[in-house]
């Protein structure tokens, strides 16, 4: 029988993804011993399932897609990608899905890893294995979410994609039917479609992205459906089966569409379900609720940072939680009571409500912070929404060809600052940080005047729209 091993530690925290590692980082940096549990690959969904080998998918198709609308280049990138290169190239970012660096990276800031599943047994006490962690001060759950599939006869059996096969997958498939109309199931579309997959893109609703501005959602299927993918919206999948290799999906209005294979995107939940949270008075498989310094509501000691809280589902956003996590625990761990938890302050992740940046690596980008119009008006603001056609900017013409793109801000006529901004179009993702600024500074749009933007490009969209909302 094997003895049971207690160590303790200052901070414990469960799940080594970029929000764990992150936790781990300040709370080392602060001088307090931390214990790490991951039960699968160090560096977590990001690196392995999701951001990183989805952009090494997309990188190439979005490369080419510029190429093409270049006079000089566009006949030299007529032919289809190198599939074969491609997948080589993601596999290369995600180290052969081996975590060997970043197990040396977190060793090196002096954390503890424990591998293995890691559960809550009390307050304050984490077993994994024949060992018990002990947490002086913290426990952060930091575990993420896990893609959902819908309740339909028989799917298991199907052996459907989640966002984990579509980001892995080793080789091309001729027909891909995607379902969702969300980030990963957009992205996915655009990337297998133009690695060599007939795609089928099935969305419930009626349109994409229905989380930004609808225009963006709109110059998305356009791009898609012009790319040679079959865009259905206000579609739902009725049943699926697989014989002798072969999908074959029947819609709501009685389509029989076949593939190679099914992409479900049509959701996430919290990775919270197997991880003793009723030891401590909490419902398994719940969201947490937390307050801005991501304690768990209710708790003295227990923190969930990252997609568990369902504030903001984004690698990025969980980062930022994890630095405020940090050192808001190593306030209190030195005997601060309250840290700075005013909106802003060092302690408070104020940005998951009024400032969350977005990129979606479909061609075109859409990228956007902030709320939408629909967002402002509906949490009561008097607002003005200003929109340009970016292929108005000089700087959008010498990036492409017969640019195609659309920018918004959303402006509170009684703060006069920016409550949100959007931008679509091939290249915007690295303007949306300029936006993320004056969002989260809540910049006065008077000064914005003086932030300059430099002739010719793209982001002189800025002057364009200060130009609108003061003529109109």
């Amino acid at each position: 029988m094997t003895e049971t091993e207690t160590i303790a530690y200052d901070v414990v925290v469960l799940g080594a993804g970029p929000v764990g590692e992150n936790v781990a980082d300040r709370t080392r940096a602060a001088g307090l011993t931390t214990a790490v549990v991951e039960s699968e690959l160090v560096g977590g969904e990001c690196s392995y399932w999701a951001c990183m080998p989805s952009k090494a998918l997309l990188r190439p198709v979005i490369a080419q897609a510029d190429a093409r609308r270049l006079p000089g280049l566009r006949q030299a990138v007529q032919g289809p990608l190198d599939a074969d290169a491609v997948l080589a190239h993601r596999n290369y970012y995600t180290s052969d899905w081996h975590d060997d660096g970043q197990v040396r990276w977190l060793e090196g800031i002096g954390a503890g890893l424990y591998r293995g599943h890691g559960r809550l047994t009390g307050p304050r006490t984490v077993a994994v294995g024949d060992k018990i962690l002990t947490a002086r001060h913290a426990v952060a759950v930091c575990t993420g979410s896990r893609a959902v599939l819908p309740d339909l006869p028989g799917l298991a059996e199907v052996k459907p994609w989640t966002s984990r096969e579509a980001t892995s997958a080793q080789s091309v498939p001729g027909r891909l039917v995607v379902v969702g109309g969300g980030v990963v199931a957009t992205e996915m579309a655009t990337a297998w479609q133009a690695l060599g997959s007939r795609v089928t893109l099935l969305v419930r609703g009626k349109g994409l992205l229905n989380r930004m501005e609808p225009f963006a959602g709109e110059l998305v299927a356009e791009a898609l459906t012009e790319a040679g993918a079959d865009v259905r919206t206000g579609t739902s999948v009725k049943s699926v089966t697989r014989s002798d290799g072969t999908v074959v999906v029947v819609t709501d209005a009685g389509d029989r569409i076949e593939a190679d294979e099914i992409l479900f995107a049509t959701g996430r939940a919290p990775r919270t379900d197997d991880i003793g949270l009723e030891t401590v008075g909490l419902e398994p498989g719940s969201w947490l609720s937390v307050d801005d310094s991501l304690r768990v509501t209710g708790s003295e000691w227990l923190y969930a940072v990252g997609d568990v809280n369902h504030r903001a589902l984004l690698t990025h956003q969980g980062k930022y939680q994890a630095r405020i996590a940090g050192a808001a625990i190593a306030a209190r761990a030195s005997g601060v009571p309250e840290p700075e938890s005013g909106p802003w302050g060092a302690h408070a992740a104020t940005a998951d409500h009024h400032a969350v940046p977005q990129v979606v690596f479909t061609d075109p980008e859409a990228a956007a912070v902030g709320l939408s119009l629909a967002e402002a008006e509906q949490a009561g603001h008097r607002v003005r929404a200003v929109d340009v056609d970016l292929s108005s900017v000089a700087g959008a013409g010498l990036y492409a060809d017969g640019y195609k793109g659309r920018a918004r801000m959303v402006v509170d006529l009684e703060e006069e600052i920016l409550r949100g901004v959007t931008f679509v179009g091939p290249g915007v993702g690295e303007l949306i940080h300029s936006a993320t600024v004056a969002v989260a500074g809540q910049v006065p749009v008077a000064r914005l005047w003086h932030a300059v933007p430099s002739y010719p490009t793209i982001s002189e969209v800025w002057l364009r729209l200060l130009e609108a909302f003061r003529d109109s």
